[in-house]
């Protein structure tokens, strides 16, 4: 697995495009996200069905080609530099095949960020266009808009990503689910997500040489023993250099998360870190996908090998 072209950083003054490739979004959680960014010196441009729902299906911010339309024309347009996801839910898969790749890569690179269903996306965004990305806050998730940790951290990583090379666990060592050291590119997302997305056309053909991110929300242990047994079985995880784990946020309690997790990463006989701080938790740390990185269990620490925009 090879490090991925970094996107340039952002500016005071830049342009950012807000979509919603999955859910809907509540207009006031939007507008309080667009008066965070605009307190960064941003200049947020709405997509036109960031708003909308789909008439059918109310879990749907539109139909899949309004936000297929809305994603690619905000990454086409010249003038943005940023695009950000207002929230995740549900609805990537539907629109991600919609998606002219050919006219987003002679677009260039910038930025993309979002996390949760949005892990269909970043899968796509690395492997037909080769890019880092950003998994982490959206722009009108609920942790996100009441929480300084997440917005600082997510500030820092588009304006001074120097200043957050090394990711520290929150809190501060996290957990030593397997110790130990391991170098790799970082991937990977919401586990029901990854695994759902296996035998799809955009998806990263496997795990091994990485360093994989994983967290989830609202899953009871054994649907998580059932999405990791289905990784292991098809081989995705085969030669994963090292493991980080973020939040599992209404999965059950953590006795049986914890036997769960180490049942079935415990074997592969790789270094495994736990309670990162991640995914949907308060004060979510912003984590870049498809960067080099070291992995240090013990200080619960992930070294991006450069910073993970330019």
């Amino acid at each position: 697995m090879r490090q991925l072209l970094r996107p340039p950083r952002l500016a005071p003054g830049a342009r950012v495009a807000v979509v919603a490739p999955s859910g809907p979004v509540p207009e006031e959680r939007l507008q309080a996200g667009l008066d965070v960014l605009r307190g960064w010196d941003l200049d947020p441009l709405v997509m036109p069905h960031v708003l909308g729902r789909h008439d059918a299906l109310g879990y749907l911010a539109g139909t899949d080609a309004e936000r297929a339309a809305d994603l690619q024309d905000a990454w086409c347009d010249p003038a943005v530099a940023a695009v950000l996801c207002a929230r995740g839910g549900y609805g990537a898969q539907r629109m991600v095949d919609l998606l002219d790749w050919d006219a987003m890569r002679a677009a260039g690179p910038k930025v993309f960020a979002g996390f949760s269903d949005i892990t269909v996306l970043h899968q796509a965004f690395a492997t037909r266009l080769g890019l880092v990305t950003l998994y982490g806050p959206a722009a009108a998730g609920v942790d996100f808009l009441k929480n300084a940790r997440a917005q600082d951290h997510l500030r820092a990583t588009l304006f001074d990503p120097e200043s957050v090379r090394t990711v520290t666990a929150v809190p501060p060592g996290g957990g030593v689910l397997v110790s130990g050291r391991a170098r790799g590119v970082t991937l990977g997302g919401c586990l029901s997500l990854l695994a759902s997305d296996l035998g799809t056309p955009h998806t990263h053909a496997g795990a091994g040489g990485g360093l994989l991110l994983i967290e989830d929300v609202g899953e009871s242990p054994y649907r998580l023993d059932r999405y990791l047994t289905q990784l292991l079985r098809s081989g995705w995880l085969d030669g994963v250099a090292g493991i980080v784990l973020g939040s599992w946020a209404s999965c059950g309690p953590s006795e049986e998360l914890r036997a769960v997790l180490a049942d079935r990463l415990g074997g592969l006989g790789v270094p495994v870190v736990e309670e990162f701080g991640f995914g949907h938790c308060d004060g979510a740390l912003t984590m870049p996908l498809g960067a080099s990185a070291e992995l240090d269990v013990t200080a619960g620490t992930l070294t991006l090998d450069e910073p993970a925009l330019s």
